[in-house]
């Protein structure tokens, strides 16, 4: 499997296709284009890193209903919108709904290339905090419900005293699960436990 990023172009217009596909790869940067949105649909497996350049107006599915359809099957690639003059309203309506950005026709070949870069900056970004977040919910299932509970607590700011209290365990007892919590969740440091406990929404949301 390929895991080079990929920059995927939906356009009608053979020859819009053609100039986005040799600009791109110009930049070294690997590039797949379709002629619809089904097109893509068929041939896009979710997961795969990389941008999506989406033609704002195109016969069938349009730009913004595949953007829809990718949000709905909660498929997450960052969408450049492609437009024409009179489709700004349409290409702000997708920046609403999530694009990262519009390109008006006829587009400026650096900006557009700054554009992509941004793009695929911010998938591997999110592509890192998935990973992240998947690490830690491994960790997470290997405390038991009472580390589970000293973690929220602790990661709350309470002191070790308040969470005896409020379990009605001693201090030391709170100490020794404390201790374990941050072995398990491979913490070297409060600031890192708290971290963890952003990313996997635990704590305040915990509702202790």
């Amino acid at each position: 499997m390929n895991h080079k990023p990929t920059v995927f172009v939906v356009d009608d217009d053979q020859a819009i296709r053609s100039s986005l596909k040799w600009l791109i790869e110009s930049v070294a940067m690997q590039v797949k284009t379709f002629e619809s949105a089904d097109a893509f649909i068929e041939n896009y497996y979710p997961g795969r890193s990389g941008c999506l350049l989406l033609d704002v107006r195109m016969p069938g599915m349009s730009g913004l209903e595949l953007q829809e359809y990718l949000a709905e099957q909660r498929i997450s690639i960052p969408v450049i919108i492609i437009t024409g003059h009179g489709d700004v309203p349409m290409a702000i309506r997708a920046m609403k709904a999530g694009a990262v950005d519009f390109i008006e026709k006829p587009f400026n070949d650096e900006l557009l290339l700054e554009s992509i870069r941004h793009a695929l900056m911010l998938d591997e970004q999110q592509r890192d905090k998935q990973s992240q977040k998947a690490e830690i919910a491994t960790r997470l299932a290997r405390l038991t419900p009472r580390e589970h509970e000293v973690m929220a607590m602790v990661t709350e700011g309470k002191a070790n005293k308040e969470i005896a209290s409020a379990l009605g365990v001693s201090a030391k007892t709170v100490e020794a699960h404390r201790a374990r919590v941050m072995e398990k969740m491979q913490a070297g440091s409060l600031a890192d436990l708290v971290r963890m406990a952003m990313l996997a929404n635990i704590g305040m949301d915990a509702g202790i």
